[in-house]
């Protein structure tokens, strides 16, 4: 079963609205059992801490649930549990690079590497700021998340 990591600087905003997003396209897709998401941050900032409260509401809005999410950080055995590790911007992606063992680093990329819409682009951090820049955001995400869903579609074994 494949398994992926979505990862942004806290874990409270992009990176817990990115494993709400993709838990629900994989199911869409009729992956729900064949895919495990989960979330983490590069930093200690927040661990332990609920999702912001703008995204709770935005997801919820957008048909999706954060509300549960408590913020964690990568620790050193997600490299290799995880057979996908999708950052949400470069300083994100760096700081993976840096702490990820060399054999585990290949599986580290962009979560837009897979989008149709914004690819080579970074999902910029709303965190603090309007509606619009939460907004942004998860669309950006929504993007990806269809995009790394569809890759896994294609890649699944045959029955």
């Amino acid at each position: 079963m494949p398994s992926i990591l979505l990862v942004c600087t806290a874990n409270i905003c992009r990176s817990p609205t990115a494993e709400s997003v993709l838990r629900k396209v994989v199911e869409e897709a009729g992956l729900a059992h064949d895919v495990e998401v989960a979330s983490a941050g590069t930093h200690d900032y927040q661990t332990g801490m609920p999702a912001s409260p703008p995204a709770v509401a935005l997801a919820k809005l957008r048909g999706y649930e954060i509300a549960g999410h408590a913020a964690r950080r990568v620790q050193p055995g997600d490299f290799d549990r995880h057979d996908m590790i999708l950052a949400m911007d470069q300083a994100n992606l760096a700081h993976l690079i840096a702490m990820a063992p060399t054999r585990s680093r290949p599986k580290i990329e962009l979560l837009l590497d897979y989008s149709e819409r914004f690819p080579g682009q970074e999902v910029p951090d709303p965190y603090g700021g309007s509606e619009r820049d939460y907004l942004r955001a998860f669309e950006m995400i929504e993007d990806g998340c269809r995009g790394v869903a569809g890759r896994l579609a294609r890649e699944r074994p045959a029955p």
